[in-house]
């Protein structure tokens, strides 16, 4: 553990504060006991309670001495959370998962020497697997980068970036569960179609993709080969490939991912 991170608040304890207040916590992190937590919520703070973790109403008395404080509330909400967060220590290090805003616009809040990490999780760090992208300011410290980069590892995968690629990290990682969503369930319809039960459907689906994708992870084999190795010559495989390309599936998720990592940089400006 890093000597200087002692006590952490989370701040905003819906659906991924509660899923990084659980990491920090199962992953042994830091103890329950070290960890606070804020939400207008009753029910979120009920849910963090249940690890063991004290939650308060009011974000100011959940950070006022913490060594890592984490925001996890709605990018819109980051103004009115301003004025209700009060005083933060002056060496503690600030961590954002607020999509679009950029690091320089948070030292604009907290003070141009403020240490600042902005992190880009996406959903399925609800089910511990998720992926992070992480950038610091030069104020962060390797040692505070590393626990940073330890607590979103705690529900699945996370990397260091440079922040000029965080928008692109936003198209891939943070919007990319909605186009896999959208494929899986091509998947399910198409199963539907051909006689299947819909829940047969989503077993052949969802596993396949959950399958094809350990597979570009564990494997040091391009993705393009991977496709080919299952492409036999005159087999069936090749048949819907075929299709996939002639329609132009690739350019397609290019384009997808273009238009959300620009989203990102106009919400950013």
């Amino acid at each position: 553990m890093v000597d200087t991170i002692k006590k952490a608040a989370v701040v905003g304890l819906g659906n991924m504060g509660g899923a990084i207040l659980s990491g920090i916590v199962s992953g042994g992190i830091l103890p329950a006991e070290a960890i606070a937590g804020a939400d207008k919520s009753e029910a979120c703070r009920k849910k963090a309670e249940r690890l063991g973790v004290v939650a308060f109403s009011e974000p100011k008395d959940a950070v006022a001495d913490a060594d890592l404080v984490i925001l996890a509330v709605k990018p819109q909400s980051l103004d009115s959370l301003m004025s209700e967060i009060g005083s933060v220590n002056k060496s503690a290090v600030i961590v954002s998962i607020l999509a679009g805003k950029k690091i320089s616009t948070l030292e604009g809040y907290f003070g141009a020497g403020a240490k600042i990490v902005r992190v880009m999780p996406n959903t399925p760090a609800l089910v511990g697997v998720g992926m992070s992208g992480i950038s610091g300011n030069a104020n962060v410290s390797d040692e505070e980068l590393a626990k940073v980069v330890e607590i979103f590892s705690s529900f699945g995968k996370a990397a260091v970036v440079d922040e000029s690629l965080m928008d692109i990290v936003t198209g891939i990682s943070g919007s990319g569960p909605a186009y896999v969503y959208m494929f899986i369930d091509a998947l399910i319809k198409a199963g539907v179609k051909g006689g299947m039960g819909e829940e047969t459907a989503k077993l052949f689906a969802a596993q396949t993709v959950k399958g094809a994708a350990e597979m570009v992870l564990e494997s040091d084999t391009s993705p393009e080969q991977l496709k080919i190795n299952v492409c036999s010559p005159g087999g069936t495989t090749i048949e819907a490939v075929k299709v996939l390309e002639e329609q132009g599936f690739e350019d397609i998720v290019m384009k997808a991912v273009g238009a959300c990592a620009e989203k990102s940089r106009v919400m950013g400006k």
